[in-house]
């Protein structure tokens, strides 16, 4: 349950500081004293939008703290969310930052704000299923069909996905083949490139290659004077037999140069037939290359391989579309067994749905009050299951019932709404439920009905009315009051807990107006005491 409110610079709030009780409480007050104020910066810690606008003018920034029990005996949390005029908003729980996301679905599990355009859900179709999934329990066949479903879809989308690649592949099915039988056809290899211009360099340079062999024969070991012959005629035995050898391995590595250089030459010779088929190959792959935009052998040659993937892939297309039709057929399959579960588990509750609202209604003055909650089954499956849920009301006799957007008034939406929500906190155990004057369009008799109902609500929970109806208000066991103060720098919204006679004199106040008579003041106090009875 909220156990405290802590509210600085928001709005016309400069200082909030209260403790809130268990059971059944209401909050009253003046018409613009504050009370949406209040609401407005308990939405705002319990991860609602932030507004600038909120910060109280001339303040840097506004703090918000409201403090929950927490789960274990005697364990509390504390939930606070700062912002400043620069927009920056910060949240923390237990003074551990937390994100705005994690914030909110906190919040889901320790409070619910009714406010008044909430009755309006009763027009969404969402929302009316929800309704009837919380009252049957039906976690576990939930979370069954969610996960057939996202299964289903990921099939569905599956199959979807490649009989679109199929289809394309079948469009670009020749010309894939066209490209790789023209690579596969080329029998690239990934050096030939290289070997290739080293071999046209030879052939296109035969004649200058042969003459520099030659060369070098002769100035090595040619007729005359040459290296071999100047080499051989120094004489180094006597003077320095290292260097004596050192000539010797000179000589013979020289001699076998020479040797070499000259059964080069001999093999040299120009072939204009094996340097044309050269050229022709060097075109060829130059040609491609510039075709499918690389720059080296080696990608062509990975370019043809992956031809050669999809080129054999459109071949097993049809296997794969089958093997997807057939997981997509179990899928459905298994969803289909899943829905039927779901929509089982809410059919199972209609009745009684049905049977305390209209209980319900009788007791907030709705005479001969109908509720008939249809279900009919939906074309196609939803992430929420195949079922269309429809709440169908009338509230007189031999009306024929229809949905509640076009036959409901607005005290009938209020009414019909409240007594929702009690059936639905019976089983969410939801610890606190705020209503933000959820009496409206009805007064007398059927506002006491409607207190009784919000005070039976918090024999289980903390239930906290904001409200304008003395028969409301005489209902909580701790009431508390939201006025305005003027200071002399600007005026102010506070609010206080009553004690018993200040609850007698704004019971009265609400009564018969600002200044209540000895007559209302009379009434009030037999308000609570039959309340007390």
């Amino acid at each position: 349950m909220l156990r405290h409110l802590f509210i600085q610079n928001y709005a016309l709030i400069s200082h909030l500081d209260i403790d809130l009780a268990s059971g059944f409480s209401v909050i009253t007050g003046e018409t613009g004293a504050g009370k949406s104020i209040i609401l407005g910066a308990l939405n705002l810690v319990m991860g609602g939008r932030a507004d600038t606008k909120t910060i109280t003018e001339g303040e840097d920034k506004c703090i918000i703290e409201a403090e929950f029990d927490g789960k274990s005996e005697g364990e509390t949390l504390l939930i606070r969310r700062e912002l400043n005029t620069n927009g920056r908003s910060r949240s923390f729980v237990n003074d551990e930052v937390i994100t705005q996301g994690e914030l909110k679905a906190l919040a889901t599990q320790l409070i619910d704000i009714h406010s008044q355009h909430e009755n309006l859900l009763m027009n969404d179709d969402t929302f009316q299923l929800g309704i009837v999934d919380t009252i049957a329990h039906n976690h576990a066949e939930r979370n069954a069909y969610e996960q057939r479903y996202n299964a289903y879809i990921q099939a569905k989308d599956e199959l979807a996905k490649t009989e679109a690649m199929a289809k394309k592949a079948q469009a670009d099915a020749d010309y894939i083949e066209f490209q790789y039988n023209q690579l596969a056809e080329a029998r690239l290899e990934a050096d030939e490139e290289d070997m290739l211009e080293q071999e046209q360099y030879r052939l296109s340079h035969a004649e200058d290659i042969r003459m520099a062999y030659q060369a070098a024969v002769e100035n090595l070991n040619g007729d005359g004077v040459n290296a071999l012959s100047l080499i051989h005629s120094i004489n180094l035995t006597n003077a320095d037999s290292s260097l004596s050898e050192r000539l010797q391995s000179v000589e013979i590595e020289l001699r076998d140069i020479a040797h070499e250089a000259k059964r080069q030459a001999e093999r040299v010779e120009a072939d204009p037939v094996r340097l044309q088929e050269i050229d022709e190959r060097i075109a060829l792959l130059n040609s491609l290359k510039k075709k499918h935009n690389v720059s080296t052998v080696a990608e062509l040659i990975s370019l043809r391989n992956e031809l050669e993937q999809q080129c054999n892939h459109l071949s097993s297309f049809d296997e794969e579309i089958s093997r997807l039709k057939q997981q997509l057929s179990e899928a459905e399959l298994a969803l289909q067994t899943a829905a039927v579960a779901l929509t089982k588990s809410r059919k199972a509750v209609i009745k009684t749905i049905a049977t305390d609202l209209i209980h319900n209604l009788t007791l907030l003055g709705i005479r001969h009050p109908q509720i008939e909650v249809e279900i009919n089954a939906l074309e196609d499956f939803t992430p929420n299951g195949i079922d269309d849920v429809q709440f169908l009301f009338a509230a007189n006799l031999n009306q024929h019932v229809r949905r509640v957007s076009e036959v409901a008034s607005g005290g009938e939406l209020s009414r019909l709404m409240l007594c929702i929500k009690s059936l639905v906190a019976t089983t969410n155990g939801l610890p606190t439920i705020i209503f933000d004057e959820i009496d409206t369009g009805v007064s007398g008799e059927i506002a006491t009905q409607m207190g009784k109902i919000m005070r039976k609500m918090s024999n289980a929970r903390q239930i906290i009315a904001i409200t304008h109806l003395p028969q409301i208000a005489a209902q909580g066991a701790t009431q508390y009051k939201v006025y305005k103060a003027d200071t002399a720098q600007r005026t102010e919204t506070h609010i206080q807990s009553l004690t018993a006679e200040e609850r007698i004199e704004e019971i009265a106040s609400m009564l018969s107006g600002n200044k209540p008579t000895e007559a209302a003041r009379a009434n009030a106090r037999q308000l609570i005491m039959d309340i007390a009875e």
